[in-house]
């Protein structure tokens, strides 16, 4: 059997950012990094945007601002991000501020989808040269934590201390995990929502600002715009009993004007959080998205603002080049219509913000513009820790979104040089 310092499951930014804090320690360690992809995951694979201010991507239950800034200084002198420039932020502050409504101005990064790889490259690259040894394609079934071990669909490994960090899609894993462990735990929260997809021109505050982070009343947000090359996409999930559902996501590549399409993305997301009685925030989604999948013929649903405000379904037709003026980058989805399968409350909340939105930014409520449906944010698990550095049973640790610990890149990053400030003294 074959036996290391430290094992990390996950090679996403959280692994990442825990493998890179472990070198520059200075400590002498056999370093394991297992993922059950066949290339690095993570975020830094769809997209790669990232946000450099507080409190975007870091939970507030777990992070204090001057932590969280603490460790988003270490990010960034390993990243060395180059910050994207702002523009006329105040004139729609100020629009947003009389709607009750509010902007944050966050200091951003975007090195699109095409950029991602080439930067997942470059890590993977440096960890080698630092004698990490990584291994994709590698599955992860099992711990014993009293034997120190851990078994994968290939062999069986030793450790001292050990990362558990698989991202959101490691939902299902997680828990399993956690319960292995003993360790107590709850999934309460979900964030449920639209993707809104229209002509740059009917959303022009991208050529200001790529990613305006808009919070609007009754926990409704603005999340993960994309412009320029962009496109909306779908992403597979299975239930546990092994029921497939979609939702919709977006991406865009790096910034090159002769393959601009002159689209732009966004989500815009509801946080329902569950209390009396506690439910399952991941069987909730489930729910949602098998309904959705049940109307769509097993496709996410799209629809057009003009049809959505005349109360009536869109059909193939909709989708033409005259009123409705461009074809819809996502073409897995299924003309319908969302209001049958989104909760009405939720719904309400949804269309409010927009209706504020539209005021704010005149434009993105134009009739040709598409709302995709669901997109659904897992808010992930949230162990019961033991200590500040994510430790859930002695020597073993988590960190990332599927941990809850983080919401996106950078925090993913901070959470595993958090994680491997505990992990040091097992080492």
């Amino acid at each position: 059997m074959e036996s290391y310092d430290v094992i990390i499951v996950g090679s996403g930014p959280a692994g990442m950012g825990a493998a890179f804090s472990l070198i520059k320690s200075g400590k002498k360690a056999r370093i394991l990094m297992i993922d059950k992809a066949p290339y690095s995951t993570g975020g830094m694979r769809n997209d790669c945007k990232m946000n450099f201010t507080f409190p975007i991507g870091f939970p507030l239950e777990y992070w204090e601002e001057d932590m969280a800034n603490a460790y988003l200084a270490q990010v960034i002198e390993f990243l060395k991000p180059d910050i994207m420039p702002k523009s006329n932020i105040e004139t729609y502050q100020a629009r947003a501020t009389r709607l009750g409504c509010s902007l944050l101005e966050i200091r951003q990064t975007h090195l699109g989808t095409d950029g991602g790889l080439e930067l997942i490259k470059q890590l993977q690259q440096k960890l080698r040269q630092s004698d990490v040894e990584l291994s994709l394609g590698e599955t992860m079934l099992s711990i014993d934590n009293k034997a120190k071990t851990i078994t994968t669909d290939k062999r069986t490994l030793g450790y001292r201390t050990i990362l558990v960090a698989p991202g959101r899609q490691g939902f299902h894993f997680l828990q399993e995990v956690m319960q292995s462990l003993d360790v107590p735990f709850v999934d309460n929260i979900v964030d449920v929502g639209i993707r809104v997809e229209t002509r740059i021109e009917h959303y022009p505050i991208v050529r200001d600002y790529y990613d305006p982070k808009f919070y609007f009343k009754e926990k409704v947000r603005t999340f993960c715009t994309n412009s320029g090359n962009a496109h909306v996409v779908r992403e597979k999930y299975a239930t546990g009993r092994g029921d497939i559902w979609y939702s919709v996501n977006g991406h865009a590549y790096a910034a090159d004007e002769s393959k601009n399409n002159g689209l732009v993305n966004f989500a815009l997301l509801k946080t329902v959080r569950f209390t009396e009685p506690l439910a399952s925030g991941q069987e909730f989604a489930e729910h949602l998205g098998l309904m959705a999948a049940l109307m769509g013929g097993g496709k996410p649903l799209m629809q057009r603002v003009g049809d959505f405000r005349l109360g009536r379904r869109s059909k193939a037709a909709t989708f033409n080049g005259d009123l409705y003026d461009f074809k819809p980058t996502l073409t897995g989805a299924s003309p319908s219509d969302i209001s049958l399968a989104m909760p009405s409350k939720i719904l309400r909340y949804i269309w409010s913000a927009l209706k504020n939105l539209d005021t704010i930014v005149p434009g993105i409520l134009h009739p040709s513009t598409i709302m995709y449906y669901p997109e659904i944010k897992l808010y992930a698990n949230k162990p019961q820790y033991r200590d500040e550095h994510f430790q859930v049973a002695e020597s073993v640790f988590f960190a990332g979104d599927g941990a809850g610990t983080s919401r996106g890149i950078t925090g993913a990053w901070a959470s595993g040089i958090r994680a491997a400030d505990g992990m040091k003294d097992y080492i």
